[in-house]
């Protein structure tokens, strides 16, 4: 099966709108497509079960104002706070629900709202700044291409070698997370930065 995903973020730019949403959209999103085949058989990594959660009470929070000239931005600025306070009871609950811990994910690999989301994010899974390496730099290299994005970190990590079990995320309007359980190569395992830029094996 081809699962494929193709994002025009670009329709965020709107000429005639000189307000800060919009100019801080243009500057943070752009357009991306990204494909994966996913098949029964094959020794690549596994897709586990997945499921969102919706905070309720938070339409405000996230989404698209669908105008003439392109898609207006409504981005609250409690979103890296609300991570920081309910995403990772948010992950815990989902992976309780297929008899798993955080403390059984190897590493998460998160879609990159922003900056500051990333932040958030590190500090919800007790990570160091700047942990989250191969989302940091889609976000540098592409900018925030919505649901797309987080093809483009899976596949950093593939690329680095996924070992182990990890929790896949993403984040969207409503305010919504999504999660995917991913078990990776069996003979890999994570290089830390250094080993990276040593060009030690994987």
């Amino acid at each position: 099966m081809l699962f494929l995903v193709v994002e025009l973020c670009g329709l965020t730019f709107r000429y005639g709108d000189q307000s800060n949403g919009n100019i801080v959209a243009t500057a943070l999103f752009g357009d991306g497509a990204a494909a994966a085949l996913i098949g029964c058989d094959g020794d690549g990594p596994a897709l586990g079960p997945g499921g969102t959660h919706t905070w309720p009470g938070s339409l405000d929070v996230m989404g698209w104002n669908v105008a003439e000239d392109g898609l207006g931005v409504q981005f609250s600025r409690d979103i890296p706070g609300l991570i920081r306070a309910e995403f990772r009871a948010a992950a815990a609950a989902f992976l309780e629900r297929h008899g798993l811990g955080l403390a059984d994910i190897d590493r998460p690999i998160c879609h990159p709202g922003g900056a500051k989301v990333l932040d958030a994010l590190e500090a919800a899974f007790a990570l160091p700044r700047g942990a989250m390496t191969e989302a940091r730099s889609v976000l540098r290299d592409y900018g925030n291409m919505s649901a797309a994005t987080v093809l483009f970190v899976l596949d950093r990590a593939w690329r680095r070698g996924l070992y182990g079990r990890h929790l896949v995320s993403s984040l969207g309007p409503g305010f919504t997370a999504a999660f995917a359980r991913l078990r990776g190569f069996a003979k890999y395992r994570w290089r830390t930065p250094s080993e990276t830029s040593s060009g030690s094996p994987a």
